[in-house]
């Protein structure tokens, strides 16, 4: 299928299905006229991409995980590197929440309100 019709059955814009080609996501075979052909398991890429995306990871981390995604709203399948990306993610998330909450806390007291 082309780009059109990928965008069309996934909901994302053909610019960012070139961005996620680009980071190595996607992938996509050139026909005889230049035209990005995509495979129907690419619907399925995508929308995973998309999901993973909206759990907060980052291209670079998604390339890492996709491979052992399974289905539409990915599961995960646990081989020990992902483990490890997953762990770091998930440490790094929770680093930004204190930094956050203790954010929040501050300008709170700021504004005489209690935490």
């Amino acid at each position: 299928m082309l780009i059109g019709e990928l965008s069309r059955r996934t909901g994302v814009s053909p610019r960012l299905l070139r961005y996620y080609e680009e980071q190595g996501l996607l992938s996509a075979e050139r026909g005889p006229n230049g035209y990005r052909c995509y495979d129907d398991s690419t619907v399925v890429t995508v929308l995973q991409v998309r999901a993973l995306l909206d759990a907060g990871l980052t291209t670079e981390v998604i390339r890492a995980v996709l491979p052992c995604a399974r289905g539409v709203q990915p599961e995960i399948e646990m081989c020990p590197s992902v483990r490890a990306v997953l762990n770091q993610v998930l440490a790094d998330t929770e680093e930004r929440i204190d930094h956050l909450q203790r954010s929040r806390n501050a300008v709170a007291g700021y504004l005489g309100q209690q935490s």
